[in-house]
């Protein structure tokens, strides 16, 4: 019952700010997707897997709202954005709120119409664990002259530890001790940054930074929290009907012997990732002149969250993965995609067969 009301809720409020758009200083966005997956010799698995309704509001010249509404897998709510900006001149803006981490090519722009593949690449939800909300304040703005974008927040951070419950783990990183804003506790603040170059027509380059302890609510507990250094480096390159992507990641762990040896856990000392992928709209060869996309696109993926240990403990090689995933998008309009796509998927572990896969779903933005 509590899901249909909430269901109810998302569709009134929906329908309402459409109808008052037009009329005022509201705006609204949305995407959203809707997945299969068939992994080899296993039962397939279908989701919508979240719906993201955008909506924001215009005080001033100076002062406006932003945020995002978000159902997961049909029953599950979040705000994934809730954040107010102060333009303090043409070219600087402060912003306070519930925000998304500037790290990599996907945390900050994931509608399912800008990634090739049904799901995100891995390394985004076991390294950078998007997506990636916190509460804090900070500046964006751009530097013209030099073609530069930037960004600079304090955030609150990832939980580690919370009244004997620990949440960071060997196979996905920090991912379970996100707080996305939800009665998020604070024991030391974090630093994040992100300079974006685009000085050279149809390249962007950018260079992240992420920096600070974990939060704990036993400070006193040495084992209770881990220093985080986390690094990403992506490009994008875009020319006539070719696209490039590549990023890298690194996260360098301090503190997780002491962390394991309280909570049990085998969170890494050091996390690496990598991919590089490429697009041609082939549509093109057929009619110069269609509207519509067909994007044939390859990317090759790997990462390892067992890079480096600390301690005793010994490495999981079933962490250290490789994918590979060739497939198609056909946009039937800029905002509306289907996709298909075929993913070998490896790791190191002599022996172990892990499943390949088949993916194909839709996703929309608007």
């Amino acid at each position: 019952m509590k899901n249909i009301l909430l269901s109810l809720l998302f569709t009134t409020l929906f329908i309402s700010i459409y109808s008052q758009e037009k009329q005022s200083n509201l705006s609204i966005g949305g995407y959203g997707q809707i997945d299969f997956s068939h992994p080899k010799n296993e039962v397939a698995n279908i989701d919508v897997h979240r719906m993201v309704l955008f909506v924001g509001y215009q005080f001033n010249d100076k002062v406006s709202f932003e945020s995002e509404i978000e159902f997961e897998h049909v029953k599950e709510l979040e705000v994934e954005q809730a954040f107010l900006n102060y333009k303090l001149g043409s070219n600087i803006t402060a912003k306070a709120g519930l925000m998304l981490v500037p790290m990599g090519l996907i945390n900050q722009t994931h509608e399912p119409t800008t990634f090739f593949t049904v799901e995100r690449p891995d390394q985004d939800h076991d390294i950078i664990p998007s997506t990636w909300t916190q509460i804090g304040i900070g500046l964006s703005g751009t530097i013209d002259k030099l073609a530069v974008k930037y960004q600079a927040y304090i955030f609150d951070g990832i939980k580690s530890y919370q009244n004997g419950t620990s949440f960071l783990r060997g196979i996905d990183g920090l991912r379970k001790g996100r707080q996305n804003g939800a009665e998020a506790f604070s024991s030391q603040a974090n630093f994040s940054t992100k300079i974006n170059y685009f000085g050279i027509k149809g390249l962007n380059l950018g260079l992240a930074g992420y920096f600070g302890n974990t939060q704990t609510t036993d400070i006193a507990i040495k084992g209770s929290y881990i220093g985080i250094s986390m690094i990403g480096i992506d490009a994008t390159y875009q020319k006539n009907d070719w696209i490039f992507r590549t990023q890298y990641v690194l996260n360098n762990l301090s503190n997780t012997d002491a962390y394991n040896t309280l909570t049990g856990r085998d969170i890494g000392s050091k996390m690496e990732g990598f991919y590089i992928e490429t697009a041609y709209n082939i549509l093109k060869l057929l009619n110069k002149d269609a509207s519509e996309k067909l994007l044939i696109f390859s990317r090759y993926e790997t990462y390892d969250t067992h890079a480096n240990v600390a301690g005793l403990l010994i490495k999981n090689k079933a962490y250290d993965r490789t994918i590979t995933s060739l497939g198609f998008n056909y946009f039937m309009a800029p905002g509306a995609v289907f996709k298909t796509e075929y993913q070998i998927r490896e790791n190191k572990v002599i022996g172990f067969d892990v499943a390949n896969q088949f993916n194909m779903g839709i996703g929309i933005s608007f």
